[in-house]
């Protein structure tokens, strides 16, 4: 919370201290009503009209007064939630976009507690309505017992007697958030089962393979297996609650009954322990609700956020060797393994190869050999399980993130489709050179996805996308290609990687491409990666690296490999058989 404190304080100091303020402030004559309502009493039983009148008025002002702030605190509230929102949302995106790997993203674990951040980080802001109100009914609280002890010192008991609510009440929400976290991934289920029955892009395959009902009620079963448990947390910690409850109550029974029998008691003193001891429930009930809340939702959902922040951090440490401005020695995998997230099995096994710069590499074998996995790592998405990664003799992991991208740029087959206008979901490649529309269009022919943009309505103004205003839809072979020039957008990258990024492209165009591509690649001190199924591109690599069961088998020229006759020969001899 102390983090949360201070994020709000470096996007809204003044507002900070002028929301907690008033909300102080406000507090107190809703507090103050006991005492005038005491002096009204002893006034009418003394016959005092100064004392009566004097008492009406405080009451009168506290009574305006409490709403009066009440409003003004509310609404500078919702200003101040309002601007710290924007800070506290864009802080965790920033957090979960800058993160330097994306294991995150597929670690069962991480990916409960990122989905349940995602959902309160849009209302996180309340927190601080949440801890300003509870600081105000402290303040009430003590301001009541303070009275209470002004008839007899042992009605400070009652508070001892509500502690069994207080502890009830932070305890509870606890338990019930730790049931919500068990049962987390039934409830991503079931939220992925309504999606997938509600949203447009599975609806052809929901409507012709009919499965429409069983979704329903593989939905309502994996809501079923999240509500039960949390459900029988709920009903036991609410046993608790209510015994806390009967305690202060009996108390406070008590406290009336033994201030009205003393020898000597006034009415105005048993009028104020009635007012100020059910202003005590009152408050405490308030009290504990607005704990319980601030402990339950709101100090959960700053407790993730501090996690995100921590473990962003971890990953960026040991990070502090600067990145290349020009590859010399090259890259070297050295002894690399790794599992991905979740799994035991390797995708990549004690992987050695040196890529010198000036070459084009080409990595081929079957599915699932490893081919994207060895890209990954290369860009830092991951960090190998064992083993190293050296650029020019520095570990990669030394070297920061942010850094090392800047010097990479590549595209991917499982592409995004950035549903912007078509100049930015192509300048989006380099961002410096976001606005420069001649390095946008020299991308665009890099790519050779000139016949794109020249079919849009616009050009590159044309905005992608048929679900926003004025938008179009494109093919995938489209979108393919806009991605591909989203990866040429920068000029001398350290390392290119283009893993399967023109899948949807025919044989001859593709040939073509990288033909060109890498001719003008080779000789500049940069690695090209290409990772393709077509051995018509590949041959034209001047290294080609075979992956099989997660291990190299086999390097060298497409020359060499052909006259080895070994694996490479034998996937290369069945291609060119299917188009015999």
């Amino acid at each position: 919370m102390w983090r949360a404190l201070k994020r709000a304080h470096q996007a809204e100091p003044r507002l900070l201290a002028v929301s907690f303020g008033l909300s102080m402030f406000a507090a107190l004559p809703d507090a103050l009503l006991a005492l005038w309502m005491k002096l009204m009493a002893d006034g009418v039983v003394q016959h005092n009209r100064n004392l009566a009148i004097g008492a009406g008025i405080g009451l009168g002002v506290s009574a305006v007064g409490t709403w009066f702030l009440k409003v003004t605190s509310d609404r500078m509230q919702r200003r101040f939630r309002d601007r710290v929102a924007i800070a506290l949302e864009s802080h965790v995106a920033t957090l979960q976009a800058s993160v330097a790997t994306i294991a995150h993203h597929e670690r069962p674990e991480y990916l409960d507690r990122l989905a349940m951040l995602r959902d309160q980080v849009f209302v996180l802001d309340h927190m601080y309505m949440s801890l300003f109100s509870t600081c105000g009914w402290i303040l009430r609280l003590g301001v009541t017992v303070a009275l209470l002890m002004s008839i007899h010192p042992l009605l400070a008991l009652l508070v001892a007697f509500a502690l069994p609510t207080v502890l009830t009440s932070t305890w509870r929400p606890g338990v019930e958030r730790a049931a919500e976290e068990r049962g987390a991934s039934a409830n991503r289920l079931a939220r992925h089962l309504f999606t997938t029955a509600t949203t447009a892009p599975p609806g052809k395959e929901v409507r012709v393979t009919r499965i429409g009902d069983r979704l329903v009620k593989e939905r309502r079963a994996a809501w079923e297996r999240w509500y039960a448990p949390v459900a029988a947390a709920r009903w036991g910690s609410a046993m608790w609650h209510t015994l806390g409850w009967a305690i202060f109550g009996a108390a406070y029974v008590g406290a009336v009954v033994f201030v009205s029998s003393r020898p000597g008691a006034t009415p105005g003193q048993v009028l104020l322990v009635l007012a100020a001891g059910s202003r005590l429930s009152a408050y405490i009930g308030a009290t504990v609700g607005e704990i319980g809340f601030l402990r339950g939702f709101w100090l959960d959902g700053s407790r993730r956020m501090a996690w995100l922040e921590d473990y962003a951090a971890s990953l960026t440490e040991n990070a502090d060797t600067p990145a290349p401005e020009r590859l010399v020695e090259g890259i070297r995998f050295e002894h690399v393994s790794f599992a991905y997230p979740g799994t035991d099995r390797r995708v990549l096994d004690d992987v050695n190869l040196e890529l010198r710069p000036g070459l084009v590499v080409a990595i081929v074998g079957e599915n699932g050999a490893g081919k994207s996995t060895l890209v990954k790592l290369l860009c830092r998405l991951y960090q190998p399980s064992e083993g190293r990664i050296r650029v020019d003799g520095v570990d990669l992991a030394r070297i920061p993130a942010g850094e090392w991208r800047s010097r990479v740029a590549g595209a991917f087959q499982d592409f995004f489709r950035f549903e912007f206008r078509a100049r930015y979901t192509v300048g989006v490649g380099d961002l410096p050179w976001l606005e420069d529309i001649p390095a946008v269009a020299a991308a665009v022919e890099r790519a050779g996805a000139g016949d794109v943009v020249e079919r849009l309505a616009s050009g590159l103004e044309t905005q992608l996308g048929a679900t926003w205003p004025g938008g179009v839809e494109v093919s995938f072979g489209q979108w393919q290609k806009l991605a591909l020039a989203r990866g040429f957008m920068r000029d001398c990258p350290l390392v290119l990687v283009l893993d399967e990024p023109t899948a949807a492209l025919d044989a001859e165009t593709e040939h073509a491409l990288f033909e060109r591509y890498a001719a003008a690649a080779r000789g500049g001190g940069r690695i090209t990666i290409l990772v393709s199924h077509r051995f018509s591109t590949v041959r034209m690599a001047d290294l080609i690296v075979v992956l099989d069961g997660a291990r190299v088998v086999e390097v060298g020229s497409h020359e060499a490999l052909m006259a080895k006759n070994g694996q490479y020969a034998e996937l290369y001899g069945i291609q060119a058989a299917a188009y015999r």
